[in-house]
């Protein structure tokens, strides 16, 4: 029979401890909580006091002090009482013990049991040092850490072989924290080694905190190792979703995942069939997710293996100067066997830049360096024999040395094709003609008898990509028109032209013959030059003119102004000879 706790501590039914008197030489009874001595606040606890089945009474104890008794006891079975105690709260953590009743006096008390009650504080965090991958029969520090002042840490060891360790709190002043170091070892592999810790204060010490988050030990073993990968790849954009697939053997039960340098693990799944396989998944990827993952699996048998290392790393950290593939020498149309150097380049300064492929079977870094004639960083990817592996679409980042799986945005895609892998050659045309003016409309012809799907038309000595177009059935033919508008002298040069299918994208057939488009200047322009050359003439002429005009002018005024002298002087003469010959006339009449 069940009976429930109703605060029989304010009561007044609190015999002393041993009160029930005279306790003999009866057995004492075994006192047992459900479902742990160990509950988290608001939990129902059921206390089973164990005795005799001639026992007629059973009381329970809290801290010396009757708080519940039963005198009914249970038809089957007879040697036992329960107590229950519902929505248990930081008040009912305490020391209990029982004790019963028969025709021959009263047992001994029962041992103590501690009910503790947790949850009451906040959690605190639980980290190894200086990671939670430890080696066979190895030793291992963990550290438990509170903001709030408590004076003891309490660690569990969860699981059936359950332990517990107790150390008094320190203070570190630099972080304003209160810590325990506890070591831990030595720890073997077949076995599961979960903890949590709790912090506690010494004047209640049944009363505990929540419970930091487990810390699972990843004991390497020596059973088969997992394997590991990232879908839909390792190189992973910001802010994208991202899936890490660890597979087990089939008897795996978990499987958790760890980041190189972590003190804590990241997670633990329990592997599906039908492949054995757990999913971690990423939902919005940040650069703190980048860097080297391995993951292990527990079976019965103990703890296998590390996985591979898988390296996520995370693009577009660096978004505002991503890197530009520039150029492929000498194209971007290939053949097999030969050289090409890919050049990446960027206005930042980059310590490392990276080249891709999309299925990524190719990925080579090389040091940077600076040109100061461009005054840009830049690093040259040789390879010296092109292989089918070649072809595809690549892309370069730009990376520091300190952040290796942190790269910038990718530069602009750019396809490797690899040209003679289908056995026939299409043929290449020019309308109107071959040579034409500055300005005039071009289209070139490529056509084949055999079925394509894209024609590709190729500049010689073009870094950049060459043009891609449909191909279109006509008549017995497929082909397709590359038209030009107003083409200008930079047109000018060497064109071929290539075939694909859709199945094989990067894999062409033969080149075209060669066609050599010749653009040259516009009479337009011509007469453009003469009629500057005219102009300049004219204004040279008119410069002449005015000049010679204003000389002449200059003279008629000196002529006109010696003129004016001299006939200024002839009258100053003609008035002196009257004069004279006046004088004269006056003597003669005297």
């Amino acid at each position: 029979m069940t009976f429930t706790f109703t605060a029989l501590l304010c009561l007044g039914l609190t015999l002393g401890l041993g009160t029930p008197v005279l306790a003999g030489a009866l057995p004492k009874p075994i006192l047992r909580a459900q479902p742990a001595s160990v509950v988290s606040q608001h939990t129902t606890v059921i206390f089973l006091c164990e005795g005799t089945t001639e026992a007629k009474e059973y009381i329970l104890y809290k801290g010396g002090y009757q708080i519940l008794w039963s005198t009914e006891i249970p038809q089957s079975p007879r040697n036992k009482a329960e107590f229950s105690i519902s929505k248990i709260d930081r008040y009912h953590a305490g020391r209990y013990s029982c004790q019963y009743q028969t025709h021959d006096g009263w047992s001994r008390e029962s041992d103590t049991l501690d009910l503790v009650v947790t949850g009451v504080y906040s959690k605190p965090s639980l980290s190894a040092q200086p990671s939670p991958v430890v080696t066979e029969r190895g030793t291992v520090t963990l550290q438990c850490v509170s903001g709030q002042s408590y004076h003891r840490f309490i660690l569990i060891k969860e699981g059936p072989q359950k332990h517990a360790w107790k150390l008094d709190s320190q203070y570190n002043y630099s972080t304003r924290e209160f810590w325990a170091l506890f070591s831990v070892g030595p720890v073997t592999s077949s076995q599961r080694w979960t903890f949590r810790c709790y912090s506690v204060n010494k004047n209640s010490p049944q009363v505990w905190s929540e419970p930091s988050d487990p810390l699972e030990l990843l004991v390497s073993g020596t059973l088969h190792k997992p394997t590991i990968k990232a879908e839909p790849g390792s190189v992973v954009s910001l802010r994208s979703v991202v899936t890490i697939r660890c597979q087990g053997s089939l008897d795996a039960e978990i499987c958790v995942l760890h980041k190189e340098g972590s003190q804590n693990l990241l997670d633990t799944q329990t592997p599906v069939m039908p492949e054995k396989t757990a999913k971690f998944s990423i939902p919005s990827v940040t650069q703190q997710h980048g860097g080297q993952y391995r993951c292990y699996c527990y079976s019965s048998a103990g703890w296998s293996e590390p996985s591979d290392t898988l390296e996520i790393v995370v693009t577009g950290i660096y978004y505002h100067n991503k890197p530009s593939l520039l150029s492929v020498l000498p194209s971007p149309v290939v053949t097999l066997g030969r050289n090409m150097t890919l050049q990446c380049v960027s206005w930042e300064g980059y310590e490392k830049f990276i080249l891709t492929k999309d299925d990524q079977k190719f990925l080579i870094s090389l040091n940077s360096h600076f040109i100061p004639n461009i005054r840009q960083w830049q690093a040259l990817f040789s390879v010296d024999h092109v292989t089918p592996d070649h072809r595809g679409t690549f892309r370069c980042y730009g990376y520091y040395n300190h952040t290796p799986h942190w790269w910038s945005v990718p530069s602009e895609p750019l396809d490797i094709l690899i040209t003679g892998q289908l056995p026939f050659s299409p043929s290449l045309s020019v309308k109107p003609n071959s040579i034409v003016h500055s300005g005039d409309n071009v289209t070139l012809l490529c056509q084949s008898p055999f079925k394509v799907d894209t024609f590709i038309l190729s500049k010689e000595g073009a870094a950049q990509q060459p043009q891609r177009l449909k191909s279109k059935s006509e008549a017995w033919d497929f082909q397709a028109e590359f038209f030009m508008s107003a083409v200008t002298s930079d047109l000018s040069g060497t064109y071929r032209c290539y075939g694909s299918k859709d199945s094989s994208p990067y894999l062409l057939t033969q080149a075209s013959a060669p066609v050599e488009l010749i653009v040259s200047a516009s009479e337009n322009h011509d007469h453009t030059v003469e009629n500057l050359i005219r102009m300049r003439m004219a204004v040279m002429i008119l410069i002449v003119i005015a000049i010679l005009v204003f000389e002449g002018w200059g003279n008629q005024r000196q002529i006109h102004h010696e003129a004016e002298r001299s006939s200024e002087e002839k009258e100053v003469n003609l008035s002196r000879f009257q004069s004279l010959r006046n004088n004269s006339d006056d003597s003669s009449f005297l």
